[in-house]
């Protein structure tokens, strides 16, 4: 079985062609962080316009080194949302058009479903498993009981993690994007130095919220000064990551409870998103999932930021279970894994 995935939901043009036997058999990713740095962050427009610009080049690079043609392919899956509308849309009508003229299955995959997943590219991780998913726009803590089966046990009530590691890199002056720059700048710094809040640590429910963070180091920052020099720019960023991990080891470990006693057998923990890639983090939840009884796994750090090969993995896994999408499909920019999960209350919420 050969799938050709395509994600565009954001700020990176990715291609990949995968097979049945979880082997990637072409990859191509095209980053716009630079077209993005000026603006300090994501201006939709301007990720649109590259991903017109390069996705057909991408795809026809793709095919090349698979040595394949399109008519050789089991399917075309592409990312329908949620994620950027213009993004979306452009993802979505060259994978219509590729599957057209071919005649092939197409797959409209769930973004977050392509992290969900993507742990199964490379593990044999059985259903059902608990999901910390942790991105740019999205904070999660998910059942996942199998291909479309999500029961979602908490989400953020403001800001996401990455949003927030995004704002707070700005603060200090780091740029973008911030997640990777704040994790080489705590590795120098001491975590100890700010006392900053955890939010939600504590209490009732599997809930995140980071706002109330972000806030308390922009305080921090505007109390400081003049005096913001490389050495506190290092323990800020080192205490940052540090509530950070606190608030997610603290949230998992209530959403291990609710889990285990909603699956007695479950044994595994995933880590999955763009902040899946922070090492730091990894190893605070490796403890967190020791002291829980669980196995945690993390795709490697290539598939969790944004990339091809997860959305045509989940292409393949709804393939096999016949879970194919007309051509008539539309972008979806909200597009819940839970949609029965209640609506969370707070302001920025993403769905």
């Amino acid at each position: 079985m050969l799938v050709l995935g395509l994600e565009t939901s954001c700020d990176e043009t990715a291609v990949a062609i995968v097979d049945g036997d979880r082997r990637i058999r072409a990859e191509r990713v095209r980053s716009q962080e630079d077209d993005h740095r000026p603006y300090g962050g994501i201006v939709p427009e301007i990720a649109a316009r590259r991903h017109i610009d390069h996705l057909d080049r991408l795809i026809a690079a793709s095919l090349r080194e698979a040595g394949l043609a399109v008519t050789d392919l089991d399917g075309i899956a592409a990312t329908a949302g949620p994620g950027l509308i213009g993004g979306l849309a452009v993802g979505l009508t060259m994978g219509k058009a590729l599957a057209a003229v071919s005649r092939r299955p197409f797959l409209a995959v769930n973004h977050l479903e392509g992290h969900a997943l993507s742990v199964r590219l490379v593990a044999d991780v059985p259903f059902p498993y608990l999901l910390l998913l942790v991105s740019g726009g999205h904070s999660q803590l998910l059942i996942v009981a199998g291909v479309g089966r999500y029961r979602r046990l908490g989400t953020t009530l403001d800001d996401a993690v990455g949003e927030a590691f995004d704002k707070v890199a700005k603060l200090i002056g780091l740029g973008y994007p911030g997640g990777p720059a704040i994790e080489r700048l705590a590795g120098s710094g001491d975590p100890e130095r700010y006392k900053l809040p955890r939010p939600m640590a504590g209490r009732p429910g599997c809930d995140l919220s980071f706002s109330g963070l972000k806030t308390a180091v922009r305080h921090l920052v505007a109390g400081l000064g003049a005096s913001l020099d490389d050495r506190v720019r290092a323990d800020i960023a080192a205490s940052f990551q540090a509530a950070v991990a606190d608030s997610l080891a603290d949230r998992t470990r209530a959403a291990i409870a609710v889990a285990r006693a909603a699956h007695p057998g479950l044994a595994t923990l995933v880590v999955a998103g763009g902040v899946a890639a922070n090492l730091a983090l990894r190893r605070r939840l490796a403890l967190v999932a020791d002291s829980g009884g669980l196995a945690l796994v993390a795709p490697p750090q290539a598939l969790c930021t944004d990339n091809g090969a997860m959305i045509a993995w989940a292409g393949i896994e709804r393939l096999r279970l016949r879970l194919v999408d007309g051509l008539d499909f539309a972008p979806r920019p909200r597009w819940p894994l839970d949609p029965h999960a209640a609506p969370a209350a707070g302001a920025g919420v993403k769905a």
